[in-house]
């Protein structure tokens, strides 16, 4: 099968011929009909992110299941499916506790070491998988607890985005801030995330949702996912400044959906008395975010999201249900559609800052 795999650090992706396993104990072999690119995967081509190589990037696909393994019963194969990053055990303390996606057994959903890689090359030799998902392939083999089956209803090139992105910024809206009815919401970038972000806040009822970026198509964009108000960075000389004087004062919630401790600041310094901030960007690890101490003492608050606090095998099917009844937009967020060969591209168009998501389908 034809896959998209990252070499070195920095470096861009190579397609290259592998060889993929048959689907052992509790694994599924998926045909992939479509992957995101995500702005996490970017990370670790531009070396910002250590991790194994070679590797298969990607992580935000959907696809039809080829086989199951012994003691899969979850699906069969015909079944359309997206696959998440949020891969759980369902047995230790945090799957138990009601946060699998924050999964502390990793090993449970894995090959043990000194088995058959479920990737190879010609030579025999591994090749590892993004998020033990490797969606830049013709073919996926995941285990079955990182996918959710979906209705034929859906299309997959569309459902892909799902899996991460809008769980991501949907997520962080609606389940880690939970945002209330009648409040003011700010969230700075209006990439992917940003936008899902942004629905998650309209859906949840928001009253002003404030989006800050430096692309006016983005902005534009935003507008059509539910945003109220527009702050162009690149135009004015303060952004919290200009949020404090759109919202009278500061906001009750603020997304930081970019990955800068300059943004993180901005979302801190802009809440109301009260407010919450919630960073869902990937912040790299050498970087500090700064706070003023005295700002606590007004209770407002900063905290992390990981992806969207997700319970992703009730939530995805609800988001495609809001799709289909035409409260999630998905097409719109989509800029660009292309090939697997072209994927490099499609990268060099996320970092130029003027595409939403990029989908490649197969």
């Amino acid at each position: 099968m034809k896959a998209a795999v990252l070499n070195e650090q920095p470096g861009e992706l190579i397609i290259e011929n592998l060889t993929i396993d048959k689907p052992a104990p509790g694994e599924v072999l998926i045909q992939v009909v479509g992957a995101g690119l995500c702005h996490s995967d970017l990370h670790f081509m531009e070396g910002i992110f250590r991790t194994t190589l070679p590797m298969v990037m990607g992580h935000e696909s959907a696809g039809i299941v080829q086989a199951v393994g012994e003691g899969v019963t979850y699906v069969k194969p015909g079944d359309h499916v997206v696959a998440c990053l949020s891969i759980f055990c369902g047995q230790c303390h945090q799957c138990l506790s009601g946060h699998p996606y924050r999964c502390a057994n990793p090993k449970a959903t894995s090959r043990d070491k000194g088995a058959p890689s479920r990737l190879t090359r010609s030579d025999g030799s591994p090749v590892d998988q993004m998020a033990r998902l490797g969606g830049f392939a013709e073919e996926m083999l995941v285990h079955q607890n990182g996918i959710v089956k979906v209705t034929e209803d859906m299309p997959l090139d569309k459902a892909c985005l799902i899996g991460c992105g809008v769980t991501t910024g949907f997520g962080a809206a609606v389940r880690t801030a939970k945002v209330e009815v009648g409040s003011t919401v700010c969230v700075i970038g209006a990439g992917g995330i940003g936008l899902a972000a942004i629905q998650g806040a309209r859906v949840a009822g928001a009253n002003k949702i404030v989006v800050v970026d430096l692309s006016t198509s983005k902005l534009e964009t935003a507008g059509i996912m539910g945003a109220t108000h527009f702050v162009n960075a690149s135009e004015v000389d303060d952004v919290v400044a200009a949020v404090r004087e759109i919202t009278g004062g500061g906001v009750d919630y603020s997304f930081e959906a970019i990955g800068r401790a300059q943004t993180v600041r901005q979302a801190f310094d802009m809440l109301n008395v009260g407010g919450t901030a919630t960073v869902i960007g990937m912040v790299p690890s050498k970087d500090v975010v700064e706070l003023r101490g005295i700002d606590f003492l007004q209770e407002k608050k900063i905290q992390g999201s990981m992806m969207g606090s997700n319970q992703f095998r009730t939530d995805i099917p609800r988001m495609i249900d809001m799709y289909l009844n035409g409260r999630l937009l998905l097409d719109e967020m989509v800029s660009k559609t292309i090939q697997l060969e072209e994927i490099n591209e499609g990268y060099e168009l996320m970092k130029a800052g003027e595409v939403a998501r990029t989908v490649v389908t197969f």
